[in-house]
């Protein structure tokens, strides 16, 4: 791994680092903030955030203002890119499919199939990485928005017992039934819908064993302009209602879909996971 960038960040450091990713068969970076507990040496545990549609691992870091409270909290951040990159890697002129449009899962078609295992580098590769390199536990919680609250839905659900928590803003819950994720779906997993569910979040929560229900908080603007057609809230809070999943779904007046909404509320956030974290 070679580190790219440092900054101080509220007592601890805001780091960037690129690194070579087996998993995808590119070069990767990823964005780490180490609070001063970790930058003493203490093992901390660690708060893995997904971006959506267009995000690199810079709109997180830079927008979101979640390292005051990741340092109030002694949480490591961990904010990926949103797909591989490269003039090798698969792409597409539409800002919805290709770079920068990952859906964190494991495509299996041409020419997709690669180097977009996004699902196998945030559970597999990436943590590996990370407890390797940094003062690391191996307690975990995953968030993210739009596109990657989507991720951290799916991840979560897709490896029980992996993470403590799980939350999202404004997260595409119901891919397998809204444009953006039917697009992205039959480009990297083919036509057949059966291969869907599997990383559709609503299908993942009815599918759900009790045993395997974890912490989950989902926060939701009403003023988002992708409420209706995209994201689908109300899919995701019926499915819930119907496996009888606790998770918390609040919804908020006058939010959009941007990181105006995220730092107005990622402090609750990183609170949620730090209880489950250090609970």
């Amino acid at each position: 791994m070679e580190r790219i960038e440092q900054h101080a960040c509220f007592g601890g450091r805001q780091e960037v680092w690129r690194h070579a990713s087996a998993v995808l068969g590119c070069d990767m970076r990823v964005g780490v903030f180490l609070p001063s507990a970790a930058l003493r040496g203490e093992s901390c545990p660690v708060l893995y955030w997904l971006s959506g549609l267009t995000c690199t691992e810079q709109n997180f870091i830079t927008k979101a203002g979640a390292q005051a409270h990741a340092e109030r909290h002694g949480l490591i951040l961990v904010a990926p890119d949103t797909s591989p990159r490269g003039a090798d890697v698969a792409d597409d002129p539409a800002y919805d499919l290709g770079q920068g449009a990952g859906f964190y899962l494991n495509a299996t078609q041409a020419p997709w199939a690669a180097h977009y295992r996004m699902q196998d580098y945030v559970a597999e590769e990436l943590p590996g990485l990370i407890e390797r390199h940094f003062p690391a536990s191996s307690a975990r919680s995953i968030a993210g928005h739009s596109m990657g609250g989507h991720g951290a839905l799916v991840t979560a659900l897709r490896h029980p017992g992996r993470y403590r928590s799980v939350s999202a803003f404004s997260p595409i819950v119901a891919p397998s039934q809204v444009p953006w994720g039917r697009k992205a779906f039959a480009a990297y997993l083919g036509d057949d819908p059966a291969a869907w569910t599997r990383w559709d979040a609503v299908e993942l929560i009815r599918a759900a064993s009790p045993a395997d229900h974890l912490p989950m908080l989902v926060d939701q603007g009403l003023d988002d302009e992708f409420l209706d057609e995209q994201l689908r809230t109300d899919l995701f809070e019926a499915a819930c209602l119907e496996a009888g999943y606790m998770a918390t779904v609040r919804r908020h007046a006058g939010y959009d879909h941007s990181y105006y909404f995220i730092a107005s509320f990622i402090g609750e956030h990183v609170a949620f996971h730090a209880a489950e974290l250090r609970g």
